[in-house]
């Protein structure tokens, strides 16, 4: 016989374990975002590429970084799902592929800015 606790968790068919778990799944993932968006440097990055495709030279133009930590923080943008990048001859373009991302960055910034 199992015995039960009143601090056990709910048992498997419980209703409520799917809710929980997927909001613990929808918090993790939000934090996931919140990390990949911390640094003020990939902020720039997704910034500029909401403009367009860019290559790293020209995004290099303009945000003011050195080359490695730029291809850095686009490793990191990429990695995350964030970017998408193409090869062309030499140059290696990135674009933004996650709308969402870039709508919750815009979401923020502007706020920030209007409480300024």
């Amino acid at each position: 016989m199992a015995r039960s606790t009143s601090s056990a968790p709910s048992s498997p068919s419980s209703p409520e374990d799917p809710a929980l778990t997927e909001s613990h799944e929808v918090f993790e993932k939000a934090a996931e975002v919140f990390r990949v968006m911390a640094a003020p440097m990939r902020l720039r990055i997704i910034s500029s590429l909401c403009q367009g495709e860019k290559n790293v030279s020209e995004l290099l133009e303009e945000i003011d970084t050195t080359q490695p930590n730029m291809s850095q923080h686009l490793s990191t943008l990429y990695q995350a799902g964030v970017l998408g990048k193409r090869r062309d001859g030499v140059q290696i373009y990135y674009r933004i592929v996650n709308q969402r991302v870039v709508n919750l960055c815009r979401a923020v910034c502007t706020q920030i800015a209007v409480e300024d």
